[in-house]
């Protein structure tokens, strides 16, 4: 019982101390984003103790639903009508970048004099990007116009291009160790995706036709979250990846439920709480250490994948005859990196177990840096496109 009491009096806390910190966001430049990340690592382990993340399961709880919810919501950024507009940008920019930073990474730390093995791991990680983080900067700061649609498309499908060149550079490591099966990586990234695929498909349909029957015109609460929490939960079985998994769902909806008015109204009210405990977790789990033992490769890292953000990004913008603030701007508004690139850190190092001391603290130390500051380099990019409202 005394557990439970914690538990709840620690949410409370949170929360409130979440809501001040948003309060405090919307009256200074910085995003609401980066000061609760920078609350959560002040009162987490790092910083005087308060809060432990791995005291409880619930992290990891927590974690899953906004990310699942979150997923639902972009997934509504891949509607036809919106892709009939931004579609071709968002594929190109996409692409682009992805290739751009993972080849920019590769190359700038073979230059280095990084080992091959190692340059390819860190070259599969590289273009993984945040998308929590980026579109509460998107929701803070009221963006809205072409610029912000094609970053949602982007931050929608990026992962998804990102675990296909990561299982290609995986298995490159693999083949130049000479250790296990070479095909392993791959199958492994082809279920993760395919079986994403196929069960946001399997789910949507059924959730585009059937929900918002009890009330006219958009699915009611009960009816959106049990399909979100189902897919999430299932995928999580299932091992492949929930958070293309609830994206899939919520593009199946967005282009097939015709008789929905609003058919993402019912998460869109209650995501931010579950957003304020993600943020101040995550906060709370970053490690201050991480960044000290990031040294010269860490240093590297960090410089290629910027690098890499910025030349995909233009390249993409020549290739598709984008407005030049796309291909100016969007590679900045992509700078977060967080949970993906995390799990992808991990098994890397479970396939080249003798990397791991390498390989993990580069992600961790660059993670860290790219949570905190990239969601702030994101504000700058919609600001320098023009597309935020005043408050």
């Amino acid at each position: 019982m005394e557990d439970t009491a914690k538990t709840f009096i620690t949410l409370g806390v949170l929360l409130l101390l979440g809501l001040i910190t948003d309060s405090i966001g919307r009256r200074t430049r910085l995003p609401r984003v980066t000061l609760l990340l920078v609350f959560g690592f002040l009162i987490g382990p790092s910083g005087i103790g308060f809060l432990n993340p791995d005291d409880g399961k619930w992290f990891s709880l927590v974690t899953a639903i906004s990310l699942v919810m979150i997923g639902f919501l972009l997934g509504e950024k891949l509607a036809f009508s919106s892709l009939r507009q931004h579609g071709k940008f968002v594929l190109w920019l996409s692409a682009a970048e992805v290739v751009a930073t993972a080849l920019v990474v590769l190359i700038g730390l073979l230059l280095t004099g990084v080992r091959m093995d190692i340059a390819l791991l860190l070259a599969g990680v590289a273009p993984a990007t945040d998308p929590a983080a980026t579109t509460d900067v998107v929701h803070e700061t009221r963006a809205d116009g072409a610029f912000t649609s094609t970053l949602l498309g982007i931050v929608a499908v990026d992962d998804a291009w990102g675990l296909i060149v990561f299982s290609l550079m995986l298995t490159a490591a693999q083949a130049l160790s000479g250790q296990g099966d070479i095909a392993t990586p791959l199958l492994t990234g082809a279920w993760e995706l395919g079986g994403a695929l196929l069960l946001g498909i399997c789910l949507g349909i059924p959730m585009a036709f059937l929900t918002g029957r009890v009330r006219p015109g958009e699915p009611t609460l009960v009816e959106a979250l049990g399909l979100v929490f189902l897919c999430g939960g299932i995928a999580i079985w299932l091992k492949v990846s929930f958070l293309l998994a609830s994206m899939v769902l919520g593009c199946v909806v967005a282009n097939m439920a015709r008789h929905h008015d609003r058919p993402f109204h019912a998460i869109e009210g209650i995501d931010w709480p579950f957003m304020i405990l993600f943020f101040i977790l995550a906060g709370a789990s970053l490690e201050a250490k991480a960044v000290y033992q990031v040294g010269l490769l860490g240093a590297a890292y960090i410089i290629f994948r910027v690098l890499g953000r910025l030349l995909g990004a233009w390249a993409g913008g020549v290739l598709s005859h984008a407005d030049p603030l796309l291909g100016r701007w969007m590679g900045m508004a992509l700078m977060p990196q967080a949970g993906v690139a995390l799990g992808m850190a991990l098994v890397a190092t479970h396939h080249r177990p003798d990397l791991g001391e390498v390989i993990m603290p580069v992600v961790i130390g660059s993670t860290v840096l790219f949570e905190v500051i990239g969601p702030v380099m994101t504000r700058v990019g919609l600001v320098r496109a023009g597309e935020v409202r005043s408050r």
